[in-house]
């Protein structure tokens, strides 16, 4: 039987559309306690190198303000590291960074930063924080999260989302086994990344996966038809595609 499906909805994009101007208006955090009475699970928020959306101040004030667990989303750097552990979010999912990037353009090379990354590892789970590592779905990122003693991963979903046609389906095998492969190394899996109500459905239903992270459509959608019922959408396609199929009736 399939795990249930948690949704974390992540918040950043409503604080870029809010520096685009200046002010507090529209506020993240407010956005946040909307996602929870919306049935969201979690809230995530990307703490970026160069803070072009999400703010110090924002994480701050989750921290403090709402009830549901908090992913920070953070490259693996000192300075990342020591914000949250003043913040001690629930989780905190290590991505890559570059500031020339429009957003995150691919998973984090575990296999080959092993080293450079287990120093922070360790300083984020010995104060109780619940580490993940945003990766490719490739057996190699997933070794070296097993090897880092990550207990969770985030699949890169991202050239799933962007595919068509034949190559979507093999992007959908890779996110299958490698999720498969994730629970065998008794690794939590989930996954995020470019997900919408057209494409979100086969990850959905992969039976490992038990957490989908999806920001930036839902609060593009939410400029149309507003933020509840956005995430409503999404969770009840989510809900729909993991519910168990009826067996056929015998003729």
């Amino acid at each position: 039987m399939a795990a249930p499906l948690r949704l974390g909805v992540n918040i950043d994009h409503v604080a870029t559309i809010r520096n685009a101007r200046g002010g507090g208006h529209p506020d993240p955090v407010r956005a946040a306690k909307l996602a929870a009475a919306a049935g969201a699970d979690s809230i995530t928020a990307h703490l970026r190198e160069d803070r072009r959306h999400i703010s110090d101040l924002d994480i701050e004030r989750l921290s403090s303000e709402i009830a549901l667990p908090l992913n920070l989303e953070m490259a693996a750097t000192a300075e990342m590291v020591a914000i949250a552990l003043r913040h001690l979010p629930h989780a905190c999912c290590l991505v890559p960074e570059k500031r020339e990037e429009r957003t995150t353009e691919g998973g984090l090379d575990a296999a080959g930063q092993q080293e450079a990354l287990r120093p922070f590892v360790a300083k984020l789970s010995a104060a109780g924080i619940r580490v993940a590592l945003f990766i490719e779905p490739d057996r190699k990122q997933l070794a070296a999260a097993k090897a880092l003693r990550t207990p969770v991963v985030e699949l890169h979903t991202g050239a799933y989302a962007e595919a068509k046609g034949a190559a979507r389906d093999a992007e959908l095998d890779r996110l299958v086994q490698a999720a498969a492969a994730a629970s065998a190394l008794g690794l939590e899996c989930h996954a995020g990344h470019g997900l919408t109500f057209d494409n979100v459905g086969p990850v959905a239903a992969i039976a490992e996966v038990v957490e989908l992270n999806i920001g930036h459509f839902l609060i593009g959608e939410a400029v149309f038809n507003g933020l509840d019922s956005a995430i409503r959408r999404m969770r009840a396609v989510m809900d729909a595609a993991r519910a168990p199929r009826a067996a056929p009736r015998p003729a």
